[in-house]
């Protein structure tokens, strides 16, 4: 009796399922991501997902954590400045929100039990305390720049505002008359928006730094 060869990778694999569910997340949201629909975009069973996560919620955590996975930590590592670490660090998270924009929610739950989103926390928040910060105020910078960071990319300020001059009347909006321009410089105006803020926080934060005793301040 001729038997089959078994296949020498197996059709399933964590990573397989977290890169098929993360394109699914990027191309029609949340809503759109089910054990069923996941298993169909992969060409197999549902309960076959289940040999390696229990549940949808344990899939969307790994997705959540393959985006932190992409944020570049180097810079805390290469002995740059505070300043210069946290506002590179901060570039280097957006532009992985922004690819991925729709798992922004799982995100802004925190870190978790996420490895790869623990990581990204104990960078940043080491490199502050060995920068000089107290333990107290790097805790908050870590939640004021994962407020910022997050809430730039949960939504375009400029993609807000519809392409339609009528829909401006300067009789009820005699400021919004330029408004139906945004639209189409959204990705412009949305940069020029983040790295502004970014200056502005780094720039209050400098001043409080430079208020530290001077025992304390190392970069």
């Amino acid at each position: 009796m001729c038997r089959m060869a078994r296949p020498r990778k197996p059709l399933l694999s964590r990573d397989r399922i977290v890169e098929a569910a993360r394109a699914l997340v990027d191309a029609e949201g949340l809503p759109a991501l089910s054990t069923r629909r996941l298993a169909a975009e992969l060409g197999v069973s549902g309960p076959s997902l289940y040999n390696h996560f229990r549940t949808k919620d344990q899939i969307l955590e790994a997705v959540a954590d393959s985006v932190s996975a992409q944020v570049d930590l180097s810079m805390f590592e290469d002995g740059r400045d505070w300043r210069g670490a946290l506002h590179d660090w901060a570039v280097s998270y957006r532009a992985a929100l922004t690819l991925h924009p729709n798992i922004v929610p799982v995100l802004a739950r925190g870190p978790g039990r996420r490895p790869a989103g623990l990581r990204v926390a104990d960078a940043m928040f080491g490199a502050m305390v060995d920068a000089g910060w107290p333990p107290a105020q790097a805790t908050s910078i870590g939640a004021l720049m994962r407020y910022f960071i997050m809430g730039s990319a949960l939504g375009s300020f400029a993609g807000g505002f519809v392409d339609d001059e009528a829909a401006y009347d300067p009789a009820d909006y005699p400021h919004l008359g330029q408004a139906h321009l945004l639209a189409e410089r959204q990705e412009v105006v949305d940069e020029r928006a983040f790295d502004a803020g970014l200056r502005a926080l780094l720039d209050g934060l400098a001043v409080q730094y430079e208020r530290l005793p001077a025992a304390r301040r190392t970069g």
